[in-house]
């Protein structure tokens, strides 16, 4: 069979795998990912090598050729090190058996074709040989090559079999469905394999919550995450995995009249979203904001990579819409205080995927509470007390905030959205004339507690909390500007209506 991969295995460790191979008497190939991106043109640094053999003895061997460090898993029967930038897993060949009750498999040796038959789609299942004799031929038994040119995810045996064995692999089809589409090919999963999924939905209850997660993180940073979703709900996992969000489907009518269809429009802000942070992040206008250690301010850098937890921002940002949902005789329906009950529902819904507790749980549901706010603001008079308020309850925050109010405008109305698009940007011209002047965005209170302690020789206690939240109100609503001296001022005269003495 005739080379048909040209400049695919140029990377020098192929040929340093090829030789140690070769030396060790036993077959070496490149499988998995790896040679898929290299099909679809996509840049790829992490590299799979499966060896007829161990794994960690040939990854050793590799290790002392290259004189590179290499992390042995031997619980797992791999191995990994580090070249030239690349990534490099080494397994040994193996087939593998599942019990009913676990993902866990039951691990043998095998040969190149078992392994190959052990893996979840077609198109993850070819290899290029690192062979002598064979350099760079393509091992397709399932015809992966031709399963990518059309854009279709197919299993290599009966769908009820691979997604019985390993359940997670029916959200690993809808993450490389998504992933893998572009505008001018979309990857579509084979009705069989949906269908199965259909029958099948319940066996995600052997799946932990981390590794379930794991998987929404990485469709959400998809180019366009919608797809995924709606896939979930089309294969009947969607209620399995984030039933907040299926709650979202579906309009109600009273009276003729309707309210809209909040699942269809949360994917489209979703999908907004991702789009314009693919915009900021080329034209290198979005930031990223990390404390410093010693609680200092923040250190600023430019965002490089899709957000995620944005991503769940916009994913969540009306999950609070159907408990909040009231039919109003004269008015219609109407969502009050849904953004309060979403950013509720936040700590709740993170807490039962396993995601983080902290701050990330916390920008989302600092988001979701404030993602009408904006939107007050530019039916309203646009005033600098309101604007301080917004900026101060949002902080570092309020640029992915507008970006979030932004995608939220999905009206079909091109004159609405023009002018709520024009009002928006009358927001954001007060916001940086309100922050140049203020300082409000990282907002200190300039009368710390410390301060009014030593000033009239008490300890702890309410007085301390009452002046200062006098004084950042007073800050926020303008009376006085954010200074020492004019907080000083204010707090001494309604520490004296509060019969306070000074010490000093």
């Amino acid at each position: 069979m005739p080379t048909i991969t040209t400049g695919f295995l140029e990377k020098p460790i192929f040929k340093i795998v090829s030789d140690v191979a070769e030396r060790r008497g036993v077959k070496a190939f490149v499988i998995g990912g790896y040679v898929r991106d290299c099909f679809l043109g996509r840049p790829c640094n992490d590299v799979d090598i499966v060896v007829e053999g161990s794994g960690i003895d040939f990854a050793e061997a590799v290790g002392e050729a290259t004189g590179k460090a290499v992390s042995y898993f031997k619980n797992f029967g791999t191995a990994m090190m580090r070249y030239q930038g690349d990534e490099v897993e080494f397994v040994g060949a193996r087939k593998e058996s599942y019990r009913r009750e676990s993902r866990k498999p039951i691990v043998e040796n095998g040969t190149l074709e078992d392994d190959q038959l052990r893996r979840d789609f077609t198109i993850n299942a070819m290899a290029f040989s690192l062979q002598k004799d064979s350099y760079g031929e393509l091992v397709d038994p399932f015809g992966g090559i031709r399963d990518l040119a059309a854009g279709i995810i197919r299993t290599p045996l009966e769908p009820d079999t691979t997604y019985s064995d390993d359940p997670l692999r029916m959200l690993r089809a809808i993450r490389f469905a998504a992933k893998l589409s572009t505008p001018e090919m979309e990857f579509r999963i084979v009705p069989e394999s949906l269908e199965a999924m259909r029958r099948m939905s319940d066996r995600l209850s052997i799946l932990s919550k981390e590794r379930i997660a794991e998987e929404l993180n990485k469709m959400l940073v998809t180019a366009r995450p919608s797809m995924a979703f709606r896939l979930m709900d089309e294969a009947g996992l969607l209620d399995h995995v984030l039933p907040q969000l299926s709650a979202l489907k579906g309009v109600e009518t009273i009276d003729g009249r309707g309210h809209k269809e909040n699942f269809s429009h949360t994917l489209a802000v979703l999908d907004n979203v991702a789009a314009a942070e693919a915009e900021g992040i080329a034209a290198g206008r979005l930031r990223d904001y990390t404390p410093e250690l010693d609680g200092n301010g923040f250190v600023e850098s430019v965002r490089t990579e899709p957000d995620v937890w944005l991503r769940w921002a916009a994913l969540l940002h009306d999950i609070g819409k159907p408990a909040s949902k009231r039919y109003e005789p004269g008015t219609g329906w109407t969502f009050h205080g849904h953004e309060v009950i979403g950013a509720k529902m936040v700590p709740r819904i993170f807490q039962g995927l396993m995601l983080p507790l902290n701050e990330k749980m916390k920008y989302v549901q600092k988001l979701v509470r404030l993602h009408l706010r904006p939107i007050a603001l530019v039916d309203d008079e646009v005033t600098d007390s309101a604007v301080r308020r917004l900026l101060f309850e949002a902080g570092n925050d309020i640029d992915d905030l507008m970006l979030l109010c932004n995608a939220d405008i999905t009206s079909k109305n091109p004159a609405k959205v023009a002018r709520i698009k024009h009002n928006f940007e009358l927001v954001k011209q007060k916001m940086v004339e309100v922050e140049a002047r203020d300082s409000i965005r990282n907002f200190k209170n300039p009368i710390t507690g410390e301060y009014v302690m030593e000033v009239y020789g008490i300890g702890p206690g309410k007085p301390i909390g009452v002046l200062k939240e006098y004084v950042k109100e007073a800050i926020l609503d303008g009376v006085i500007g954010n200074d020492f001296e004019e907080a000083d001022r204010l707090m001494r005269e309604k520490a004296s209506e509060m019969g306070l003495v000074p010490v000093k």
